[in-house]
């Protein structure tokens, strides 16, 4: 297995504030966030039962999970009301106006 690599997704310019977009690098389901101007990816699917994220809520840095309203922290991935649970979260850059993720182990 090799190490973390960064994956392309779309161009930075379809990720605006307040709203979150589905990519699949590599078959990963990963959701784009953009909070207070910050870019973040997190897991596409709640910690609970798995549940997309993407028609999720998104106030803030908080997102609410459609299904069952767990609410997770897109900085972090930590399910708000217990902090020892938490999804997966991937380092996001721009270059050349496209979004790369870090995928761990790709």
């Amino acid at each position: 297995m090799s190490g973390p690599q960064w994956v392309p997704t779309i161009d930075d310019s379809k990720v605006r504030d307040g709203v979150s977009v589905p990519v699949y690098p590599k078959g990963v389901g990963v959701l784009l966030v953009r909070a207070g101007g910050e870019l973040f990816a997190i897991a596409n699917k709640c910690a609970h039962m798995a549940c997309p994220l993407e028609g999720g809520k998104l106030e803030g840095g908080v997102i609410t999970c459609p299904c069952h309203d767990w609410r997770f922290d897109v900085r972090s991935g930590q399910f708000l009301d217990a902090p020892e649970l938490k999804i997966d979260t991937y380092a996001t850059k721009v270059e050349d106006g496209k979004v790369l993720v870090q995928l761990k182990g790709a």
